[in-house]
């Protein structure tokens, strides 16, 4: 791969060189490799197959988990995160100790490893929510719980640059990896006004039904806005707005 120069950009294809534009830039690479077929038979190529089948596997959970939160990632989300949240899904395969490569599971590895995993890089929870939150679950009532003690916005929230006003987002999901099926709840707290004064105790509850099964996950973040004329506007599309995993709950 190789990065374009000059003031005129290709896109396309000139004998065995591709141009093409990416999120890095113009860039051009030759054509090459080798041909599906091989691939799918010949057996220098096993290690391959299993890789790509977990990828696959690894692309779907993630798709899945992602689909789950899609209220909030709208506004919440880098434009890596998908690839990101892949790459960590392939951890979470690899860490299967019970089936052979290329059979290995999302169910069977380590769920949790997923647990504070951030949305959006641009906007981290962990470095823009400065207080303390307590993370209640109970699989048998349903209800994934987040309270969060008095605090005060000015002092614990690191705001953008226009902000006025902030808002605490949260969701929890059971996601069914088999049947690729999910149930998900949500709350918000109310607008928040960025200043000194101290808030109540924010309570946000995401009641799923009771007895619930699968792997439980649990997020939450920060919505920021600017109050013109009492209309509150979310600020630079969702740029600075955080959501992270805090909870997951395999049992």
């Amino acid at each position: 791969m190789a990065r374009q120069k000059g003031i005129i950009k290709l896109e396309g294809t000139i004998g065995d060189i591709s141009f093409y534009k990416s999120k890095d830039g113009h860039l051009a690479r030759t054509k090459g490799g080798v041909e599906a077929d091989r691939i799918r038979s010949d057996p220098a190529f096993q290690r391959t197959r299993e890789n790509g089948k977990e990828f696959g596997k690894a692309g779907t959970a993630g798709r899945l988990l992602r689909t789950s939160f899609r209220q909030y990632l709208q506004n919440a989300a880098d434009s890596r995160m998908v690839s990101r949240l892949t790459r960590e899904m392939l951890r979470v395969i690899k860490s299967d100790p019970v089936n052979e490569r290329g059979e290995r599971t999302v169910l069977d590895g380590d769920l949790t490893l997923l647990k504070g995993f951030e949305f959006n890089i641009g906007g981290k929870l962990a470095s823009t929510f400065y207080t303390s939150y307590e993370v209640t679950v109970d699989r048998v009532t349903g209800e994934l719980r987040i309270d969060v003690p008095s605090f005060s916005p000015a002092s614990a929230i690191a705001s953008p640059e226009g902000a006025t006003h902030m808002r605490l987002i949260s969701a929890g999901a059971a996601v069914d990896f088999e049947e690729e099926d999910y149930q998900v709840a949500a709350s918000q707290s109310d607008e928040i006004e960025l200043n000194q004064i101290a808030t109540p105790l924010i309570e946000l509850v995401n009641q799923l039904p009771a007895n619930v099964t699968g792997p439980l996950f649990l997020v939450l973040g920060v919505e920021f806005f600017q109050s013109i004329n009492g209309v509150s506007y979310p600020l630079k599309n969702g740029r600075f707005n955080s959501l992270a995993l805090i909870e997951v709950i395999t049992e």
